[in-house]
């Protein structure tokens, strides 16, 4: 999660340190019908040879979760591009519900800025 945030800081120029506080909640997930992408080859399938941590990727990357959105798809599970080996989950919304995803109180509050995460990739 924080490699996410750290990347997501950089790429739209805010110093990390304007970002704070941070309240992060767990949130438990039980849904069906996820699309994984972390096999091997799986991206490639798509015509993405590798991810770059960058929103420039996007018009390649946004239109494959929109295709598994419209055939059904609950979630896409898939390789973070911020950090090596890392996974992120993209649950869909349809509507207003989050069904199948649950808060878990309390949050986390982080005041200072966590340690940048090994592998980051910004």
């Amino acid at each position: 999660m924080w490699a996410e945030w750290y990347r997501h800081s950089s790429e739209a120029a805010v110093p990390p340190a304007r970002r704070m506080p941070r309240a992060i909640w767990r949130i438990e997930v039980d849904v069906d019908e996820v699309a994984d992408l972390t096999g091997e080859g799986a991206l490639a399938a798509h015509g993405i040879e590798r991810l770059d941590p960058t929103r420039r990727q996007w018009p390649k990357t946004q239109p494959i979760g929109e295709a598994y959105f419209r055939d059904g798809a609950r979630a896409v599970l898939a390789p973070s591009a911020a950090r090596r080996g890392g996974q992120v989950l993209a649950v869909f919304r349809r509507g207003r519900a989050h069904r199948g995803l649950t808060a878990v109180p309390p949050p986390q509050r982080f005041d200072k800025l966590p340690a940048i995460p090994r592998g980051l990739r910004t």
